[in-house]
């Protein structure tokens, strides 16, 4: 299929330094129907305006139908928008809304009354010419706002999230009509919105954005069971992400157990395994490839979404069979069930909190830290932690990360010269030096760098440097 917009290199910069968009590739194909998913601000709309042409590029190419656009103005261009908020005018009736592209065209009458025919038959409001604006109701109003864009008959209809101001019913019944709209007319659709199964279920072509930036392209099957990194697979759907690593021939380690997989990465690589909760079994605990207690149990109308803790990890299920609070069960996991990503980064990093003294926790122990270092504006008086406004903050509820490099951590086999114990369970010999995992006896899988060759099930005390170890506050 010919592609009908191409957009390459474009990024936008607005006079203030801030880059809405960065290096932004796409090619899109004739007929196709294109979401631009993503959070608010992330540059969906701003894209989409380009497109439009009622923003320009600070640098990049837009091409339709191979030909720069760019320098050509918004009424030149065979391309429609719809926004959110309908743009209507409220002393026009129906008709006269759906035809005043085709009047200022200069078009005849006749012309005109057989396309505003055909389009309100196509957004189903045949008879309803002579209605006014005013006493439709809100999706009424947008098929309306449709069919004044469609009636120009474009080569491509940009839609803004169109359902945004919609009910969550009114919603869904939108979501079929446009896309069958779309089968319809068989022309170019790209549609922007931050809902994710607005995304999933109209698209042929998913593009998720986060600050400006594409994440990944492809069709919703493909972002859904085959996301690139943790951003696409924690914004698509719910998702279970853990740190974990290679152990082997299609073998995986994560949450303290070892899984196989079908992913073929090599061992010893560091990756994140997503985990979609609808793919975790509950079992008996005695046949669970994971054990855990039950935390907590919603019911969302089709299933059941419990929440299991398995010592340091939270592991989100979504089944049909109920569990109580406190029971132990058994968790398994198919091979097909796991998605192997290559992590973005080494770094070990450790969820704690602080004691009732500010202390931070950290394996063992405590850190002495300045804790107004983390929280900006904090300040901290007769022990009380207390915000820019003065108010109390209760820093015990606080979660915090602290992080530390592989090679930062050294092994010992003497028990007091580091802060924790544990025991090797996966080595590998990256060429200058053995790439180990480590399982505390605090219940983390810390990495560990070391040029010394230890044995598998060692156990090990761990020594981290404190000038090594970095801290945040945890984003909420």
């Amino acid at each position: 299929m010919a592609n009908i917009i191409e957009l390459k290199n474009i990024t936008k910069t607005f006079e203030d330094g801030y880059a809405a968009v960065e290096e932004f590739n796409l090619t899109v194909e004739k007929g196709e129907f294109v979401t631009f998913l993503g959070p608010s601000g992330c540059g969906k709309t701003t894209t989409l305006r380009m497109i439009a042409g009622f923003e320009n590029p600070t640098s990049g190419e837009i091409l339709l139908n191979g030909e720069d656009i760019q320098k050509l103005p918004p009424e030149k261009r065979p391309i429609n928008t719809v926004f959110q908020r309908y743009a209507l005018f409220p002393h026009l009736n129906i008709y006269d809304n759906i035809a005043f592209g085709l009047k200022i065209k200069k078009m005849s009458k006749d012309v005109i009354d057989r396309k505003v025919k055909r389009v309100l038959d196509l957004v189903d409001l045949e008879g309803f010419e002579n209605r006014k604006v005013s006493t439709l109701s809100g999706g009424q109003q947008q098929r309306i706002a449709i069919a004044r864009a469609l009636v120009n008959e474009p080569e491509i209809l940009l839609l803004d999230e169109p359902l945004g101001a919609l009910d969550l019913q009114m919603r869904k019944e939108m979501q079929l009509e446009l896309k069958n709209m779309h089968d319809q007319l068989g022309i170019t659709f790209i549609y922007v919105t931050h809902d994710q199964e607005e995304a999933l279920t109209m698209s042929d072509k998913i593009v998720v954005m986060s600050h400006g930036k594409i994440h990944q392209i492809g069709t919703p099957e493909d972002i859904y069971n085959e996301p690139k990194d943790a951003f696409v697979a924690d914004f698509i759907g719910e998702s279970n992400i853990f740190g974990g690593v290679m152990t082997g021939d299609k073998k995986v380690r994560f949450c303290g157990a070892e899984f196989d997989c079908v992913d073929d990465v090599e061992h010893g690589t560091m990756i994140d395994a997503v985990v979609r909760p609808e793919d975790v079994m509950i079992t008996s605990p005695d046949q669970g490839q994971i054990k855990g207690v039950v935390d907590s149990v919603i019911f969302k109308g089709v299933h059941y979404e419990i929440v299991v803790v398995s010592g340091k990890n939270e592991i989100i299920v979504q089944t049909t069979k109920k569990a109580e609070v406190g029971d132990v069960v058994g968790l398994c996991i198919e091979p097909e069930g796991i998605h192997i990503m290559i992590a973005e980064d080494v770094v070990n990093r450790i969820e704690t909190s602080v004691n009732s003294e500010l202390e931070l926790k950290f394996l063992e122990g405590y850190l002495d830290f300045d804790i107004t270092e983390v929280i900006p504006g904090s300040t901290v008086e007769d022990g009380v932690l207390r915000n820019t406004h003065g108010d109390v903050i209760d820093a015990e509820k606080l979660r915090f990360i602290v992080s530390i490099k592989p090679g930062d951590i050294e092994m010992s086999d003497n028990e007091e010269d580091g802060v924790v114990m544990g025991h090797i369970t996966s080595l590998v010999y990256k060429g200058d030096h053995y790439s180990y995992l480590v399982q505390t006896d605090t219940g983390e899988e810390i990495m560990v760098d070391d040029e010394d060759l230890w044995n598998m099930d060692d156990y090990v005390s761990l020594i981290i440097p404190r000038e090594k170890v970095s801290y945040g506050l945890k984003k909420a």
